[in-house]
């Protein structure tokens, strides 16, 4: 008989296909009564996945960050999670369209193929290093959903120049808009990993006996944050705006991405449990 942890990660991935579905049918009908109803979809379906999330924590006795599947499930939730604050604090609805599909691809996946059959370390049970890692992960998924409304302002901007309008294009916020979107997302993916490093900082050091200030991983988290730290000092102190906005954060970005790509191939560290 399916037990409750399992029918809900089966849910899972039909709640965010829902929540999709509500968000694609109001981007291209031209009703507004959709716009309270694809809110409550995502709240929903965060407010599901928190529990489960939950459950498989308590029942496991770890929390859901073992395996790539697990880290798959987390990540859904933190890019959902990521949005929707970014949804309240602008209260700007129009690009869930563009995020949610990230979120639907990497639950569908982990509901596919995690499982609890495997060998878990005594120090992946420690809730505070999930507390770790699901803020670092909080933060990363705020840099994507920056990244995707970089891009999006990008095209956005090469179509009006070019006054080529597509349906897409007349359906999509402002330029001001996308702009304020993808910066509240680099603020609320920066002030994340903060939290992240600060919780790693002062309880890592006890949790690893082979634990290194010089650990690559640790270095890279430290880059990336002066990166964007750089990015918004420059934003309010500068004065910048626009292109200049968007070109800065999608290099931040960028540079996060080859950081993360560089330190998992040629690094070592003790963040490895394998």
């Amino acid at each position: 008989m399916i037990n409750t942890i399992d029918f809900l990660n089966y849910l899972l991935p039909v709640l965010y296909l829902g929540a999709f579905s509500v968000y694609l049918y109001n981007f291209i009908s031209e009703k507004k009564n959709f716009e309270h109803s694809k809110r409550l979809a995502l709240f929903i379906t965060l407010l599901v996945h928190c529990i489960y999330l939950a459950m498989r924590t308590f029942e496991f006795n770890h929390p859901p960050i073992t395996n790539r599947y697990e880290i798959f499930t987390v990540l859904a939730f933190s890019i959902t999670c990521s949005y929707f604050l970014l949804e309240l604090l602008t209260d700007i609805r129009g690009t869930g369209l563009f995020i949610l599909p990230f979120a639907l691809v990497f639950q569908a996946i982990s509901s596919l193929y995690i499982t609890e059959s495997y060998v878990v370390k005594d120090v992946l049970r420690n809730n505070l290093l999930g507390l770790h890692v699901m803020s670092a992960l909080l933060g990363y998924a705020g840099f994507t959903i920056s990244a995707v409304h970089g891009v999006l302002f990008l095209m956005l901007y090469k179509k009006l120049k070019g006054s080529n309008f597509g349906l897409i294009f007349k359906k999509m916020p402002s330029l001001e808009t996308l702009e304020k979107l993808s910066f509240s997302s680099v603020v609320i993916g920066f002030t994340l990993l903060t939290i992240a490093i600060l919780i790693g900082g002062f309880w890592l050091p006890s949790a690893f006996p082979n634990f290194k200030y010089s650990d690559p991983k640790l270095i890279s988290s430290a880059l990336i944050w002066t990166i964007y730290a750089i990015g918004i000092l420059i934003k309010y102190l500068g004065g910048w705006y626009g292109r200049k906005v968007i070109n800065t954060t999608l290099l931040g970005f960028a540079l996060t991405l080859l950081s993360l790509l560089l330190i998992n191939v040629l690094g070592s560290s003790f963040h490895t449990f394998s």
